[in-house]
């Protein structure tokens, strides 16, 4: 073989795996790809049983419930125009209460949304930024700008 043939072929194999090691990243990518929601946007949309989505708001006053079982919690999420019903089997985190900000992880499924994780504010003057900019689109805002998306110092 000659030596500009045996370089072609080398360019040729790199730039194969290369386009090989490219196309593993972004499946990769695509399997950790959560998108986040508030309940309004959720409210007519289609999902799949396997898609993972974030939805953001309120947790309702006087929608929580909790099983027998100590784990279990059912309550609503709302950007206060429209509710999402949540599920959850676990452990809360301890600031998760009625009326404050909260993000669920988890499958939309036809009972509607399962949660697998529960993000909840970390002190009284914190909103997550999404949970902020959805209550502001919906025209139901009325926090301050102070600490919205960004740690609060204690």
């Amino acid at each position: 073989m000659k030596r500009k043939n045996r370089r072609l072929l080398f360019v040729g194999l790199g730039l194969a795996a290369l386009g090989l090691a490219a196309a593993l990243i972004l499946l990769a990518f695509d399997d950790n790809l959560v998108f986040f929601f508030s309940p309004t946007e959720v409210e007519g949309r289609e999902f799949t049983a396997e898609q993972r989505l974030r939805i953001g708001g309120l947790v309702e006053e006087g929608s929580v419930v909790r099983d027998d079982d100590g784990l279990t919690v059912r309550f609503n999420i709302t950007d206060l125009s429209t509710a999402v019903a949540v599920t959850y089997k676990g452990v809360l985190p301890d600031l998760f209460d009625e009326g404050q900000g909260v993000i669920a992880e988890g499958h939309m499924l036809s009972g509607g949304f399962v949660a697998n994780e529960i993000l909840a504010k970390h002190d009284e003057n914190y909103m997550p930024r999404e949970v902020a900019d959805a209550l502001k689109k919906s025209g139901q805002w009325q926090g301050t700008e102070g600490n919205v998306g960004e740690e609060a110092e204690e």
